[in-house]
């Protein structure tokens, strides 16, 4: 009973810190981006530079910050993380330069790393190790509450720009994090003893990773997770732009995009309540192809409203999806022992993908039209369907938790 109520309090734990984190570190920043611009003196390319700057340096990190979640648990790592994050938000307020701007977002970069999905992702996996159910519910709870972050930060950081300033607003936004999310990984954080020796836990998990990175499955987890984080990235950066390219109103537009952030939550729903009945990759997977399928059909049906509703109905459904199916995929073949590690690893290349596939796509889209970008987007949709498909055909005998 004690260790449920940890749990519980874990979670709540999380989901608080998650939805600030990612509403401070990242979603605030489009907010930002034309203030920032206009104060600088630079384009908005290149101000938009610094965010792609921040989520490779996050990719490049995650294979390190794996290793150490599975060696000595979230606690010391999120908390570190989490004033890392704080100086680092501090740190931008009081930026004048684009040398510096990068820098700082290097630093947040490191710091997302440290404490957003992958570390809390990690912390739940190891606390609910055993026990499948709780874990699933634990990883629904933080993702449904964590998926509302753009639709709080985004307003409230619009509303403490118009009032303070940009500069003044970032520093409102660092103390809210940080009194927050420091206190909280710092007290509640914890993590269940484990019975086996340090050594012999260390050479378990090297030869589970070792094994894992030898076998195709490890890889079309990566193929899969790759790509459809690519595609997702590009759409979201894209959407309204092609939708009023398509001769919608910006405010339409905008109405549309902003209702993936509520169907990421329907469709994590749906794909957790769906988990008991049939396989998480071959749903995984289905929805991925529908994705897939409402990309290529948005250059035809697009124009009009109601296609336009329902080709983004139909891609929004797996907006979220990746987050919790990704974690039931590692745990079920390779146990919780090296969980961390594995997911840092294929992070390295699907954060790389969410932050460089959009601006190939912009690249695309100056050369060859939206609707090319569209058909890429649908072509790596498919890829993921067909990875996660192949992945399920591939028998294994379930690790031991």
């Amino acid at each position: 009973m004690r260790s449920r109520r940890q749990g519980a309090r874990i979670v709540a734990a999380l989901a608080v810190t998650q939805t600030i984190g990612y509403g401070v570190l990242y979603y605030a920043f489009s907010v930002f981006l034309l203030p920032m611009a206009a104060d600088l003196g630079a384009s908005t390319a290149q101000v938009a530079a610094a965010l792609t700057c921040s989520v490779l340096v996050s990719a490049l990190c995650a294979p390190v910050v794996g290793r150490l979640l599975d060696a000595r648990g979230g606690r010391g790592l999120m908390t570190t993380g989490s004033v890392l994050g704080t100086l680092a938000v501090l740190a931008w307020s009081q930026v004048h330069t684009l040398i510096q701007l990068y820098a700082v977002f290097a630093a947040i970069g490191v710091a997302s790393a440290m404490v957003l999905y992958q570390s809390a992702f990690a912390v739940i996996v190891a606390w609910f190790d055993g026990h499948e159910r709780g874990r699933a519910g634990a990883l629904l709870a933080l993702t449904v509450v964590a998926g509302f972050a753009s639709t709080i930060f985004l307003p409230l950081s619009g509303l403490l720009v118009e009032r303070f300033g940009w500069r003044q607003a970032l520093v409102v936004l660092a103390l809210v994090y940080g009194l927050a999310a420091v206190p909280l990984h710092a007290l509640v954080l914890r993590r269940r003893e484990r019975t086996a020796h340090a050594p012999a836990a260390a050479a378990q998990r090297a030869a589970i990773t070792h094994e894992a990175v030898r076998r195709r499955p490890f890889w079309l987890l990566v193929a899969a997770f790759t790509a459809s984080g690519g595609a997702t990235a590009t759409m979201a950066l894209l959407l309204i732009a092609y939708l009023v390219h398509l001769g919608h109103p910006p405010v339409l537009a905008a109405t549309l995009a902003g209702l993936l952030g509520v169907l990421s939550v329907t469709g994590r729903l749906l794909t957790t309540g769906l988990q008991t009945r049939l396989p998480a990759a071959l749903i995984a997977a289905a929805i991925f192809a529908l994705q897939g399928v409402a990309a290529a059909l948005l250059p035809l049906a697009g124009r009009t409203v109601p296609g336009a509703i329902g080709c983004v109905l139909g891609f929004g459904l797996g907006f979220g999806i990746a987050s919790i199916t990704l974690p039931h995929l590692l745990v079920d073949r390779y146990g919780t022992a090296a969980y961390a590690t594995l997911s840092g690893r294929i992070a390295f290349f699907s954060v790389a993908a969410k932050a460089s596939a959009p601006l190939g796509a912009l690249a695309l889209a100056q050369l060859a039209g939206y609707g090319r970008v569209m058909a890429a987007v649908a072509a790596a949709c498919a890829v993921a369907a067909f990875a996660l498909t192949a992945y399920h055909r591939i028998p294994f005998r379930p690790a031991s938790k």
